[in-house]
């Protein structure tokens, strides 16, 4: 229970002190000595238990009282939400590059770990996923709910389509998915480790469209620099790994993240590439307005009602069964 007047409570504490004042000075002030010399006890009736009543009951209507002062209520808070949120489509790389073991255990498992991590920050956006090697696919249309998305960046795997690094088919596809966006702010966020040798459409042309329609492109170069260990098999069919040269064509990247206005970044491990996204998360942020309402329901009313239900009992009490007349 909440108090209005929290403060008037303390006319409490005079409850007591009437108490003691009742039982050291008023009742003995009221008391009649009689001799009781040669008489018999009298029997304790109802008026004798009840002798007392009228003051306790007085002293509980009193308590009352200050409560019905003090304004019990009864707050109810409620919030109302209004979410401008951003469209953002993540187009990840799944060539057989992206199992190079220069990050850990593998690009491609970072890659999914960290975009895991940076979707459940994004409360309010809508978020869709596009996987892109020779050719580029939707993994997940736009939704709002992370869970769905989370599970379905789990599933990505290297070597569901034909080899290679499409980059203009995995931009254009994810353009395609904010084609019919109604949001203010839309974004793609590009992470390959090569070099655009496949697919049918160019990448700077699908950068011109998603600049066209107000997409703002973030690309990520994954990859150390130099060389990187890549997992191969031998010519006895045996799992081994051989170091080979890490190539990305960054000044591709960096054209199509500064023709739509984003950034582009060059991921070297795990940290880098976690730090990339925070910034991202951090650059890009959802407009969130928070209305707070509180209800107050009044129960003062009740108190005074038992208080006076109280004084009622109290004067019945004194002046029927006890019959203390003036």
């Amino acid at each position: 229970m909440n108090f209005l007047y929290p403060n008037i409570l303390w006319l409490a504490v005079l409850v007591p002190l009437i108490a003691l004042y009742y039982i050291f000075v008023a009742r003995r002030e009221a008391t009649l000595t009689v001799s009781t010399t040669g008489t018999r006890r009298a029997p304790r009736t109802l008026r004798y238990w009840l002798r007392h009543a009228p003051i306790v009951l007085r002293l509980v209507a009193f308590v009352m009282f200050i409560i019905a002062l003090a304004r019990p209520v009864e707050i109810t808070h409620e919030s109302e939400t209004t979410t401008d949120g951003i469209d953002i489509v993540l187009s990840m790389d799944i060539s057989g590059t992206m199992l190079a073991r220069d990050f850990k255990p593998d690009r491609l498992t970072a890659a999914k770990r960290l975009a895991a991590e940076f979707v459940a920050e994004r409360r309010g956006d809508r978020i869709a996923v596009v996987a892109f090697a020779g050719e580029a696919f939707t993994q997940a249309p736009l939704t709002s709910d992370q869970a769905t998305v989370e599970t379905m960046l789990s599933r990505l795997r290297s070597g569901v389509v034909e080899d290679g690094t499409a980059i203009g088919n995995g931009l254009a596809t994810a353009v395609n998915r904010l084609r019919e966006s109604s949001a203010k702010s839309k974004v793609i966020i590009l992470l390959t480790d090569g070099v655009n040798n496949r697919g049918q459409v160019s990448p700077l042309m699908a950068a011109e469209i998603a600049r066209d329609m107000g997409i703002k492109v973030y690309t990520i170069g994954v990859g150390t620099r130099g060389r990187a260990p890549y997992p191969a098999v031998d010519i006895f069919g045996n799992q081994t790994t051989v170091m080979a040269d890490v190539e990305i064509d960054e000044e591709l990247l960096r054209e199509i993240a500064s023709m739509t206005g984003g950034k582009y970044y060059r991921a070297v491990d795990n940290d880098a590439l976690r730090a990339i996204y925070d910034e991202i998360n951090t650059l890009e942020k959802s407009k969130v307005q928070v209305t707070e309402y509180q209800n107050y329901e009044e129960h003062f009313i009740v108190w005074v009602v038992l208080g006076l239900l109280l004084l009622c009992l109290e004067f019945l009490i004194d002046k029927v069964v006890l019959n203390r007349l003036p």
